[in-house]
C-alpha cells in the first residue's frame, strides 16, 4: 500500500508550497462551509484554479465543508457540492449526515471524505459511513495504533485517514465550546479563538478588582493548564502504515508557507527514507509546542504543555527563491536579513541544508544595500548553489 502525504493549504500560495515540497494531495477549504473561517480560503475561482494546478501535477485536492450545518445552509450546500463536481474535485470532507445527503444528491460523482469532526473512534461507525458511500474516514485523533489497526481488520474496503502532525484541541476531537462561551466566536462554525491556548488566572472571590485574583503559576511564565501539546507521529510512521493509514495528514491550514515547508519536506523524506535524527531535528526548526504522539501508543495523561503557549523555532523565516542566475538568486523578504548574514536552505531537493553567506545584494531598483529591511521587497543577492525558485532561504539563531 502506498500511503500519502496531505497536507493543508489555507491559500493558493500555500497549496503550491505544499505539493513543492512533497505532499501528495491537499486539502483546502472554500470561503463558506469551511471549519478555519479564518484561513484566507478559496474563491470558487481560486478552488478551480488550484485543482487545475495540482492535477498537472499528479496531485488531488480535497474541499472541507465540515461545518455543523443548519436549516439555511443545505440548500447552499447542494449549490456548492455540484460546484466541486464540476470542477473535479477529488473529494468533500464532510463531518455532518444530512451535509452527506446534499452531497450525494447533488454530486454523486464526488468522493466523500468523513471528517474527523464526527468523531469516528470505532470500527462500526467507520463501516456504517463506507455503507453510505463515504471512500475515506478521518480517524479521531484519540485513537491508539491498536484501535486503527482493529478498524482496518474489520472493513479494509475503507481508506483510513491520520493525523501525524500539528496542533491538538484540549476537547474530544474538537468539539469545544470555550471559544463561542469566552469571545462570542463558534469552534464549530470555524471561528475557534483557541480560547485553550490563554494564560489563566482564579478569582478567589466575588470581587473584580485586582486583588480578587490569584496567578496560577507552574513557573515564572504562568500556566497554562489547557493548552495541549503538538502531535509528532514521525517515528511510528511505519507503525501507522502496518495499522492499515493510508492516508498521513498534517494539520494546519492557518500556518505559514515556511511552517508548512519544514513540516512537509520533513515527512517527505521521512517517508522516503525512514525517521532520522536529522528528521527530529529538522521539525524543531519551525515553532511549535513540546511534541507528543498523544494516545497512538496507549493511554497518555502527559498531553498538556503547560510551559508557554507555544516555543519558537530554531530558524527565522527570511525569503522565498523566485530565480537563480550568473551567481546570483532573486528572492522575496519574509524576515529582515543583512549582509553578514548566513542563510541556508529548504529544499525538496539536494540543495537542501545548503548555506552560504550573504557578501553583496541589491534592492529592485538595482541599488547596492547592506540592511534588507523591507517586507516583501525582491532582493538580489549572491549565492554560490543553484537553488530552484519555490525554494525558502532560512536564518539559524
Amino acid at each position: 500500500m502506498v500511503t500519502e502525504l496531505l497536507a493543508p493549504a489555507g491559500n493558493i500560495a500555500k497549496l503550491k508550497t505544499a505539493l513543492y515540497f512533497g505532499a501528495d494531495a491537499v486539502y483546502v477549504g472554500g470561503k463558506d462551509f469551511s471549519l478555519r473561517s479564518f484561513a484566507d480560503n478559496f474563491t470558487r475561482e481560486e478552488l478551480s484554479e488550484g485543482i487545475k494546478y495540482a492535477h498537472a501535477r499528479g496531485k488531488k485536492v480535497y474541499v472541507t465543508a465540515n461545518v455543523f450545518a443548519k436549516n439555511a445552509d443545505m440548500s447552499l450546500l447542494e449549490d456548492y457540492f455540484a460546484f466541486l463536481q464540476s470542477v473535479e474535485a477529488d473529494a468533500a470532507i464532510i463531518s455532518d449526515s444530512g451535509v452527506f445527503a446534499a452531497a450525494r444528491k447533488s454530486a454523486p460523482a464526488l468522493d466523500i471524505h468523513i471528517s474527523t469532526q464526527a468523531n469516528l473512534t470505532n470500527k462500526y461507525a467507520v463501516k456504517f459511513w463506507y455503507e453510505q458511500g463515504a471512500t475515506r474516514a478521518v480517524l479521531a485523533r484519540e485513537l491508539s495504533l491498536k484501535e486503527i489497526s482493529e478498524i482496518h481488520d474489520y472493513i479494509p474496503e475503507m481508506e483510513l485517514e491520520a493525523f501525524v502532525h500539528g496542533a491538538m484541541c484540549i476537547s474530544y476531537s474538537g468539539r469545544c465550546l470555550l471559544s463561542d462561551y469566552l469571545a462570542g466566536r463558534r469552534s464549530n462554525s470555524g471561528e475557534c479563538v483557541q480560547a485553550c491556548r490563554w494564560k489563566y488566572r482564579l478569582r478567589k472571590s466575588d470581587s473584580l478588582s485586582d486583588s480578587g485574583w490569584l496567578d496560577l503559576e507552574e513557573d515564572s511564565r504562568g500556566s497554562y493548564v489547557l493548552n495541549s501539546k503538538d502531535l509528532n507521529m514521525s517515528e511510528h510512521l511505519k507503525e501507522l502504515q502496518i495499522a492499515g493509514v493510508s492516508s498521513f495528514k498534517i494539520e494546519g491550514r492557518m500556518k505559514s508557507e515556511y511552517y508548512l515547508a519544514t513540516v512537509i519536506n520533513a515527512y517527505r523524506r521521512c517517508m522516503d527514507g525512514g525517521f532520522t535524527d536529522e528528521i527530529a531535528r529538522e521539525l524543531k526548526t519551525a515553532a511549535h509546542r513540546d511534541y507528543t504522539t498523544a494516545y497512538a501508543l496507549g493511554e497518555n495523561t502527559q498531553t498538556v504543555n503547560y510551559g508557554d503557549s507555544q516555543a519558537k523555532g530554531d530558524c527565522d523565516y527570511i525569503a522565498n527563491v523566485l530565480d537563480c542566475s550568473d551567481g546570483f538568486i532573486t528572492v522575496e523578504m519574509r524576515g529582515r536579513f543583512a549582509v553578514g548574514d548566513t542563510l541556508e536552505a529548504l529544499s525538496p531537493g539536494r540543495d537542501f541544508g545548503k548555506a552560504f553567506r550573504v557578501e553583496r545584494a541589491y534592492d529592485s531598483r538595482g541599488e547596492e544595500v547592506t540592511d534588507c529591511k523591507l517586507v516583501q521587497e525582491k532582493y538580489r543577492i549572491n549565492c554560490p548553489y543553484s537553488f530552484s525558485a519555490g525554494d525558502i532561504l532560512r536564518r539559524r539563531k
